[in-house]
């Protein structure tokens, strides 16, 4: 079965089987099905989100001991997006196993990043329930090691990259800066710049040059559409 290559992949058997298959059932499947008493994969997706979360904090808690909180939340958003996830989920060929209706076959289902960063959360929401909270650490520690050791303090405070990756992902746009003010004597000048994303002003920034105003203004952003 496929399921067994997703457990020796994980290095773990699951003690509940059902546990393991109700982790990739789709609600488009559950949908089809005559069996009213079959449960979608949306509520193990829901509590693998807060599993993942806090086994990526512990995880950058040891790493990053100086870190400050904003850094460390901008680090752990990096790594559990629907990117990371995705990356994993194509890793462990998650969707092998799949239990998708007609319509989301049909549609390439399989491969969808939404779906299967979903059903990442869900196996992690799985093994959380039947092994306890330190077997997912192991696990996430290695399933995410890559995208953990790829990280760093100088990294997640550029916040116009970070900016601009995010915005290309989420909305396929890029932002945009443009200085409304320039103040003060030569040896002491201040700018202000504003950031707009498809022509909505998203944020301002200040600084003593224009580089350091957009980055300010590329900080507030970021940290406004990240909790959004």
């Amino acid at each position: 079965m496929e399921f067994d290559k997703i457990t020796r992949r994980l290095e773990y058997s699951f003690k509940d089987s059902d546990l393991l298959v109700n982790a990739f059932r789709h609600a488009s499947y559950v949908n089809e099905q005559s069996d009213s008493d079959l449960e979608d994969n949306e509520r193990l997706e829901f509590l693998g989100d807060a599993v993942l979360e806090l086994a990526i904090s512990h995880l950058l808690m040891e790493r990053f001991p100086g870190a400050e909180e904003g850094d460390l939340s901008r680090m752990r958003a990096s790594v559990v997006d629907e990117k990371g996830l995705f990356k994993v989920a194509m890793g462990l060929e998650l969707g092998d196993c799949l239990l998708l209706g007609r319509g989301e076959e049909q549609s390439g289902g399989r491969e969808k990043p939404s779906i299967l960063s979903d059903t990442m959360e869900a196996l992690l929401g799985a093994l959380y329930l039947d092994a306890g909270f330190d077997r997912v650490l192991e696990v996430v520690e290695k399933l995410f090691g890559n995208q953990l050791d790829g990280l760093s303090i100088e990294a997640v405070r550029d916040f116009k990259s970070l900016l601009q990756e995010y915005t290309q992902r989420t909305f396929r746009s890029l932002p945009r800066y443009r200085m409304v003010e320039e103040t003060g004597p030569a040896h002491d000048k201040r700018f202000r710049v504003i950031l707009t994303l498809n022509e909505e002003v998203i944020s301002e920034g200040e600084g003593k040059s224009k580089k350091e105003a957009e980055q300010r203004a590329a900080e507030e952003a970021y940290i406004c559409l990240i909790r959004d």
